[in-house]
């Protein structure tokens, strides 16, 4: 399935053209985050929601820069999550993880507080590391006119 079946077939996104301002403030929300994401004395579960915050952004970035929008609605956290694997060539068992970590924080977040561990955030940090870089490796490749 391609990100144009997921917008003609399912209405999951929406077609959107990116600016390289667009793309720029988003990669800087991300990296807001994941900075925050590191401020000691901040809980576990704040530190994962925070970290998952910033991959959210950079997974949003690389979306965009395909030329897409999550559609309006339940699950866009979800659908930009699964879009990875057509944008930034990700495999499953890393979607998995962040999608996981996805779950986790929305536990955290609106059910029960203490359910993050530190290793928690500390993983969940280290995924969005990574998914920032893969992302602007990525726009150097595919999307230089976005950087």
């Amino acid at each position: 399935m391609s990100l144009r079946d997921w917008e003609q077939r399912n209405k999951w996104l929406v077609a959107h053209r990116a600016t390289r301002e667009e793309i720029s403030e988003i990669i800087a929300v991300g990296d807001r985050d994941l900075t925050d994401s590191r401020v000691a004395g901040l809980s576990a579960d704040t530190r994962l929601a925070t970290a998952y915050g910033a991959a959210l952004q950079f997974a949003t970035a690389a979306l965009a820069a395909a030329g897409y929008r999550p559609a309006r609605g339940e699950s866009h956290h979800y659908r930009i999550i699964q879009s990875l694997p057509l944008t930034l060539g990700w495999d499953a068992d890393r979607v998995e993880i962040l999608d996981k970590f996805r779950k986790k924080r929305n536990v955290s977040s609106y059910e029960r507080a203490g359910t993050v561990s530190d290793r928690d955030a500390g993983r969940m940090q280290q995924l969005a590391e990574g998914l920032r870089a893969d992302l602007l490796g990525w726009l150097r490749e595919h999307h230089a006119g976005l950087l």
